[in-house]
This record gives structure tokens, C-alpha cells and sequence, in this order.
């Protein structure tokens, strides 16, 4: 499709429940909050995990996201053939998308029984941790996840995958 002309040189694209969605150009503060997320998840995650950047996950026939950072089991190589089909931990960075990463995102993680969803939530220059993904009614495709809680630059969070390490939230914020 780009070599048709239907897509711009570089143009940055996720494929969401068979929709093509188009992502905004990252501004300053966004870049600058994945690589702050990047080097703290990198610090707390060490042998047995990967922390990917901007890399897709398979995570259906109809959905390849491309979350700003998934933390996955394994080494680089293991994905040398094919994308991770599941992360313990996707972090997406919001600022104009934060109602989409909310909602559409959230949901579609949630589905894929990722068992943990952070957003770092530029706008309001914090942190939310979303939790338990499970099954909820009147959802759109009935997933969602039970828990949400928002921290501050003053707070740490301490990942689920690796409860002996904790990392500040004032190290994700730029």
C-alpha cells in the first residue's frame, strides 16, 4: 500500500481489530517520555526479559499494535522468526491519544490477557496502572480491566512481573 501511494513514507500505522489507524507524529515530550520509560523498565527488568520499543505484537489475525514499549519473556533472538503474541507489561505514552489508550487500547490489551497496562498520561502528568484484565459487561468486545490506579511524580509503581523492583514515576515523566 505505501509503494501504491495509499500511505506516506514513514507514516506510522498499527492494525487494530482489522482497522488500519494512522498514529499522530510523536512530539518532544512523547519521545523523550519512551526513552525515560525504556531506560527505567531496562534498569528493573534484567536477564529473561525484553523491553521492546515501537515493535509490533501479534496478538490476533486482525490486531498487530505497535505499543510505544511491551515487556516480554525471553531474549532478543527469540522473536528473530515471528513478533511476541503476548507481553506481561505494555506502556503507552499519551498526550493527543489519551482517550484511544484508554478506551480502544485498553480494551484490546485487556482481551489479550495482558495482565498489566501502563499509560503515561502526558496531560495530566502522571501515571495509570491498569490491572486485571477480565471479561466485563457492556464493554465493546467485552473486555476491560478491573483496576485503575493513577500515581503521582511523587509515587513508585512496582511492576507485577517484578515485585522485588519499583520504579519512580517522576523517572517516567519528562
Amino acid at each position: 500500500m505505501a509503494e501504491a501511494g495509499v500511505f506516506r513514507p514513514g507514516e506510522r500505522m498499527e492494525l487494530i481489530r482489522g482497522k488500519i489507524i494512522t498514529t499522530s507524529p510523536q512530539n518532544s515530550p512523547h519521545f523523550t517520555a519512551i526513552c525515560l520509560a525504556e531506560d527505567g523498565l531496562r534498569a528493573i527488568f534484567s536477564t529473561g526479559y525484553v523491553v521492546r520499543t515501537q515493535g509490533p505484537l501479534d496478538l490476533s489475525p486482525t490486531s498487530q499494535p505497535q505499543p510505544d514499549i511491551a515487556v516480554v519473556r525471553g531474549r532478543v533472538r527469540d522473536y528473530t522468526s515471528a513478533h511476541p503474541t503476548t507481553a506481561l507489561l505494555v506502556v503507552e505514552v499519551a498526550e493527543s491519544s489519551l482517550s484511544f489508550d484508554r478506551g480502544e487500547k485498553a480494551r484490546l490489551y485487556a482481551s489479550a490477557d495482558i495482565p498489566e497496562y501502563w499509560v503515561v498520561n502526558l496531560q495530566d502528568n502522571r501515571l495509570e496502572v491498569y490491572r486485571d484484565p477480565a471479561p466485563t459487561i457492556g464493554q465493546p468486545y467485552g473486555c476491560g480491566y478491573w483496576s485503575c490506579t493513577h500515581y503521582f511524580a511523587t509515587d513508585a509503581v512496582v511492576p507485577l512481573a517484578v515485585p522485588q523492583r519499583a520504579i519512580k514515576v517522576a523517572d517516567l515523566v519528562p
